[in-house]
């Protein structure tokens, strides 16, 4: 089985810094795709970053040029690097990988997509 651990959430003022931080366990043999999505009050989640296992990474408009996405294929890691945050970035945030190919107790697997059980950022103004 596959688990996503975030950490790095917390509260932090306009204009602060905060580094998020994921971790991939279980027996895994490969991770596609990796990525951080976002879930505002009373809103849908949305994209914010993911980066392929070549380190392409891809962002939302709203945090281009604030937020920076890397991983660690070695350690099944990666990293959201956000910069110039603003109380419009306060959100749950999730890590997200897939597909992921993973040793089970039934055999050779591969999880299309595997989410965290994210962590919260808060922006105060």
């Amino acid at each position: 089985q596959v688990q996503l651990v975030e950490s790095g959430g917390g509260l932090v003022q306009t204009g602060g810094s905060l580094r998020l931080s994921c971790r991939a366990s279980g027996s895994i043999f490969s991770i596609n795709a990796m990525g951080w999505y976002r879930q505002a009050p009373g809103k849908q989640r949305e994209l914010v970053a993911t980066i392929t296992y070549g380190g392409s990474p891809n962002y939302t408009d709203s945090v281009k040029g604030r937020f920076t996405i890397s991983r660690d294929n070695a350690r099944n890691m990666v990293y959201l690097q956000m910069n110039s945050l603003t109380p419009e970035d306060t959100a749950d945030y999730y890590c997200n990988a897939g597909p992921v190919k993973a040793l089970s107790p039934q055999g050779p697997t591969q999880y299309h997509e595997v989410w965290g059980q994210g962590t919260l950022v808060t922006v105060s103004s």
